[in-house]
């Protein structure tokens, strides 16, 4: 197929749909803001406008003054102004449905933008009233759209309590179908006792969710487990440790949607999350699949050479001290001879048994793994990666030195409405490529532009597709894996 077909053309010669998994529109501040006010009152629209004042606020400084206090350089130029046509699809989400056919696009799930910086507002009131008005308003945006676009609602996760009455009322009074998760909320260091504002943005640890957290998350898991949602973590690095620089953009977002999904994904799996729900699917977005890849041969590696029966290897007490004396001896190695003497051998007694003060030395105690099966139970089948059409990686997904020969649940995700899609007609004509160049198989393309984001989604809610686009071919998808994943589980 040609390299510059256009997206009708691709998708003309295709035997299944294309759903998109992760688009954005651009919620429209001054507009979104008193339909919010309407909505949710002047806290939920005032709260709403100061958080996009934070990155006007951070472009206002110097270089010299984000450097003083340490302030990450923000993008800048950051939405379509040349292609007029696209920016103003971004804003209309009604603009965007009627294009959907230009696009390639069957099925679209479609995420926030100004709202991916709310769950990061620290007040809790604040965050919760603005959150609950963006969800009403973004769902007004969408009514009767719903046969080829549905909006992510957002679900704050600062604490499990706000997370469950978001999913509850989300699901039941707007009939939303997909939640947008936080991930890595700034919680105060304990020990810290600075009560500067300033120094409190660098007195912070990051909340994974699901391992050393305050707060139990497993309700969360429940409640999403209940009313059919699929967390998807659509989260950020950008601004955090190394990814700080006050004068360069492109070193600060480089990478930081891969972190921060590295980071919750690692903490889910370990936290024994995906063992004690396994009928939960999880996404990661925007980071591609490539650390995923490299994260599922790490955690295996590692409990080769960390887990209770490598552990079990490591114990001080199976050493041979006589035989390693022996040897040092023999080899003429006095000095340590006589230090190994004076210390009482090594290790010395007062050290063997620093263990950090654990009951439970298994880091992967709550994985419970006991066959090779369990590493795709755990981590390949539930977890899925959102991946940008132009990621030369995401080939890497489908089963090609991954362990065990397993592929990873790539979806794709045009992220149309951002900087990085100069034409909303390119993602498709991209991700086709990868079959073009030969790097993907045909039916690979398939599970990467529809089957993944359909397992995704309608395993997790069986009715997610009913009444779209794309219902027949969802429902027949979801028919025939039922049997291999009933018996599966």
């Amino acid at each position: 197929m040609c390299a510059h077909a256009s997206p009708q053309q691709i998708r003309s010669q295709l035997k299944h749909p294309i759903v998109d998994g992760d688009g954005h529109w651009l919620e429209y501040g001054p507009v979104f803001s008193e339909k919010m006010r309407k909505a949710g009152g002047d806290k939920a629209a005032d709260g709403f406008l100061a958080a996009l004042r934070t990155t006007t606020e951070a472009l206002k400084m110097t270089p010299a003054e984000r450097r003083r206090r340490r302030v990450a350089m923000p993008n800048f130029w950051n939405r379509q102004a040349e292609n007029t046509l696209d920016r103003a699809t971004a804003m209309m989400p009604r603009m965007l449905y009627e294009r959907l056919d230009e696009i390639g696009l069957d099925f679209a799930v479609v995420y926030p933008t100004a709202g991916l910086r709310l769950p990061r507002i620290k007040d809790d009131e604040t965050r919760r009233a603005v959150i609950r008005a963006y969800n009403i308003v973004s769902a007004e945006y969408f009514s009767g759209l719903g046969d080829r676009l549905t909006p992510a609602a957002i679900i704050p996760m600062h604490h499990p309590e706000e997370a469950i009455a978001e999913l509850e009322f989300t699901t039941t009074q707007l009939g939303s179908k997909v939640g947008m998760f936080g991930s890595g909320m700034p919680r105060r260091v304990p020990a810290a006792a600075a009560n500067d504002p300033e120094d409190q943005r660098f007195t912070v640890y990051y909340d994974l969710l699901a391992i050393d957290s305050d707060y139990d998350y497993d309700p969360v898991w429940a409640k999403c487990r209940d009313v059919g949602i699929a967390p998807t973590f659509h989260s950020s690095a950008s601004g955090q440790g190394l990814r700080l620089s006050p004068t360069n953009f492109v070193y600060n977002h480089i990478g930081h949607f891969a972190a921060a999904g590295h980071a919750v994904a690692k903490a889910i799996f370990l936290g024994g999350v995906t063992r004690r729900f396994p009928e939960l699917r999880f996404a990661f977005l925007e980071g591609g699949v490539g650390w995923a890849c490299q994260l599922f041969g790490d955690l295996i590696e590692h409990w080769e050479r960390r887990g209770a029966p490598a552990l079990e290897r490591m114990k001080p007490e199976k050493l041979d001290r006589k035989l390693l004396m022996d040897m040092v001896e023999k080899h003429g190695y006095d000095d340590i001879a006589a230090a190994l003497k004076a210390r009482d051998g090594w290790p010395s007694p007062d050290t063997q048994n620093l263990t950090g003060n654990r009951d439970e030395f298994d880091d992967f105690a709550a994985c419970k793994i006991t066959r090779k099966e369990d590493w795709v139970d755990l981590y390949a089948k539930p977890y899925y990666f959102g991946c940008e059409a132009d990621d030369r990686m995401n080939a890497s997904a489908f089963g090609r030195g991954n362990p065990f020969g397993a592929r990873l649940n790539a979806i794709f995700s045009s992220d149309i409405g951002h900087f990085d899609v100069i034409d909303f007609r390119d993602p498709l004509r991209q991700a086709h490529e990868l079959v073009e160049d030969g790097h993907i198989t045909d039916d690979d393309f398939r599970d990467f532009t529809f089957a993944n984001a359909v397992r995704l989604w309608g395993t997790q809610n069986p009715r997610f597709f009913e009444g779209t686009s794309v219902a027949k071919e969802a429902a027949a998808l979801l028919s025939a894996t039922a049997p291999v994943r009933a018996a599966a589980e």
